[in-house]
């Protein structure tokens, strides 16, 4: 067996060895989707990283080795909220079926045509009501939970280390907070377990009434009920630190009297879409479907590898700027790429020794490039670079360039033949470079029966 897998664990700050706690069954939880709307490509984010995540496991361990368990949260104010607005005219808890079961559909194609496993355990919020109610009887017992306007709350007082994942003390969220006596709240940072549901909304029978739960109380049942009271990996994006993650952790460890649920929590960074923050209100928003399918964002219809392979550009921690110059960058990379096939080898070891420094894409994606053009020249690497790839989750398709990429390239060639004619050396020069830089060779030549002068592009392999 190799080495350790080396991850940042958010918990300590700081890069550990991972050590499984079984290694023959290692657990890892990621918080899915709330299916109120098809996914966007914020989203698909986590879904590829703790994709790759999940294959170098299953290559490290044993492809039955590792449980995967990534939820799907269907009921939520967010999701009554869209139910009422897309349904008026249905009984709730229909209507709600018909947007939960529609964009459910949705993320699983989404998912799987971006090259992304099917986790072993994808739980739906409401199949595990009964769960969820036992937790919560649990923690009340222990005395972590009061009882306030018909409304179950934790409170966060009574939690020895809350705060210990956000780094983040309740004294400080205290500051500046007032706390209005009909809001019954005994501390700003208490949330809810369990809220009472009107005639009007969706509800399930509990020791407290009709009623539903919070969100949080969601995860920490479905990950304790498919992973136990103790996990390897707790996964999602950086958004969900603080309140999601050190919520769970708090109402989890109060339930089991227990100092920790996951050894290793994982978080990716955020997603900003053309330099800005992604809002529906600005216009600045793409779903996944609308990126793979129309032709929405920079004039085209992008392939799925293409999407993926932008996506593993930039270290999975830092941000990232999603940009039409981004996947323009990505399809030349991949065209340069034989195409994959089933044949299959071991994986390079550079492109596994990228990934278990903490998956470190960036510099996998540079060695699988640097074994792909080997490959072209020796044939017998092509098994390598196939396995390679596909820890990665890449699929590499014989497609030509895109029209809108061939467009964008001869618009800049005839843009250099231009400032040559007026004598703007540098500029042209430039531009050769840019083209250049991007593997693409410019061949001036004269056209025989008009003398001027002319350029072909071809790319380089």
């Amino acid at each position: 067996m190799q080495k350790n897998i080396k991850l940042y664990n958010t918990l300590k700050r700081e890069t550990i060895e991972f050590q499984a706690i079984d290694p023959s069954n290692v657990r890892m939880y990621v918080c899915g989707p709330t299916v109120y709307d098809f996914a966007h490509i914020g989203n698909a984010r986590p879904m590829i990283v703790f994709d790759v995540l999940y294959r170098l496991l299953r290559h490290h361990y044993g492809e039955q080795c590792v449980t995967y368990v990534r939820n799907i949260t269907d009921i939520d104010d967010k999701i009554i909220e869209r139910a009422r607005q897309d349904h008026p005219s249905i009984a709730i808890n229909n209507a709600i079926c018909m947007v939960t079961e529609k964009n459910i559909k949705q993320f699983i194609l989404d998912t799987t045509k971006l090259g992304c496993l099917i986790p072993t355990h994808q739980p739906r919020a409401t199949e595990y009501i009964p769960q969820m109610i036992n937790l919560i009887e649990k923690i009340i017992s222990h005395g972590h939970a009061y009882e306030s306007n018909n409304e179950i709350l934790f409170d966060t007082n009574s939690a020895p280390n809350y705060g210990s994942l956000s780094q983040r003390k309740i004294d400080e969220q205290k500051t500046g907070a007032r706390v209005p006596e009909k809001y019954h709240k005994k501390n700003p940072a208490d949330f809810v377990l369990w809220k009472t549901s009107s005639e009007e909304e969706p509800g399930w029978e509990s020791p407290w009434g009709i009623g539903r739960p919070g969100w949080h109380i969601e995860c920490s049942a479905m990950s304790s009920y498919h992973l136990g009271k103790l996990f390897d990996i707790h996964g999602g994006g950086l958004d969900l630190i603080f309140p999601h993650h050190e919520n769970e952790i708090a109402q989890s460890c109060c339930a089991y009297r227990t100092d920790k649920i996951a050894n290793v929590w994982i978080h990716n960074g955020f997603l900003n879409l053309e330099g800005h923050k992604m809002s529906k209100s600005n216009g600045n928003f793409i779903t996944i479907n609308e990126l793979l399918e129309t032709k929405k964002f920079g004039g085209q219809a992008w392939p799925a590898p293409v999407i993926r392979l932008a996506m593993l550009m930039t270290s999975y921690r830092e941000p990232i700027d999603f940009t039409v110059q981004r996947l323009q960058e990505a399809e030349i990379l991949l065209s340069k790429w034989p195409p994959t096939t089933e044949s299959r080898g071991k994986p390079d070891p550079a492109v596994l020794s990228a990934l278990f420094n903490d998956l470190n894409t960036v510099s996998a994606i540079q060695a699988l490039h640097k074994l792909a053009r080997e490959s072209i020249k020796n044939p017998d690497l092509l098994p390598t670079f196939n396995a390679s790839a596909n820890i990665l989750g890449i699929e590499v398709h014989e497609e030509p360039l895109s029209k809108n990429l061939s467009i964008a390239i001869e618009k800049l060639v005839q843009e250099r033949l231009l400032l040559l004619k007026i004598k703007n050396f540098s500029a042209a020069d430039s531009i050769r470079e840019q083209l250049e830089c991007k593997g693409f060779v410019l061949e001036d030549y004269k056209d025989p029966k008009s003398k001027q002068r002319m350029t072909r592009w071809r790319q380089k392999k």
